[in-house]
This record gives structure tokens, C-alpha cells and sequence, in this order.
């Protein structure tokens, strides 16, 4: 069953906008090069990111959004354990944000 994992990001007022970009655009990448140990295939649905844009008014400081889609909960689990594509771009993130969320869920599931 398909698996979400969105990382909510308030960046800070200060960051430069080159590295944030830098450091929030390489999220795209992983879908393609997050490849299981055991089996060499790919293990991400998708992965998206991008500045927020909602017109509600409702961030309470939210900047930007990172969307992830797993085939599994297992895949979900290995990515934030094992994947090094993952640790790297933790580490990229860090002196850029003053908040970070992070919830996930999995569709139809209430």
C-alpha cells in the first residue's frame, strides 16, 4: 500500500535563496538514484519540492514543501534509515531551516 512521508520546512529569513534552492532541488533527484541495497530497483513512488504558494494564509511560517510516495511502509522505513541519498540532503538542510514538520499517511487510511 502506497505510503506519503511530506516534510513541511520553514526556512530561515536569512538563508540565501541560492542554497536553499540548491539544497531543496536535489530532493527531486532521489527518486531515481534511491535504489535498495537488496534489490538494486528503485523504491520511490515520486519526490517533489517546492516553495509554498497556498493562498489560505495558514503556513504559521511554513516556507516550503517536500512531497515523498513509497510502494511501502518498508520502503518508507528503509529510506529513513539506511538511504545515504536521504542523510545527505538532512545534512544539506542544516544553518537553512528554523522548523521543520513532518507527518505521513497512507491514503484511505482515517
Amino acid at each position: 500500500m502506497v505510503v506519503y512521508h511530506i516534510v513541511l520546512l520553514q526556512v530561515k529569513s536569512g538563508a540565501s535563496p541560492e542554497n536553499v534552492k540548491n539544497a531543496i532541488s536535489n530532493i527531486e533527484t532521489l527518486k531515481d538514484t534511491c535504489l535498495h541495497r537488496d534489490t538494486g530497483a528503485p523504491y520511490m513512488l515520486s519526490s517533489v519540492g517546492g516553495r509554498d504558494n497556498s493562498l489560505e494564509g495558514l503556513q504559521n511560517g511554513i516556507t516550503h514543501v517536500i512531497v515523498e510516495q513509497f510502494h511501502s511502509e518498508e520502503d518508507r522505513q528503509y529510506y529513513l534509515k539506511h538511504e545515504e541519498g536521504h542523510k545527505n540532503f538532512v545534512k544539506g538542510l542544516a544553518g537553512l531551516v528554523d522548523k521543520v514538520q513532518i507527518v505521513g499517511f497512507t491514503p484511505g487510511v482515517f
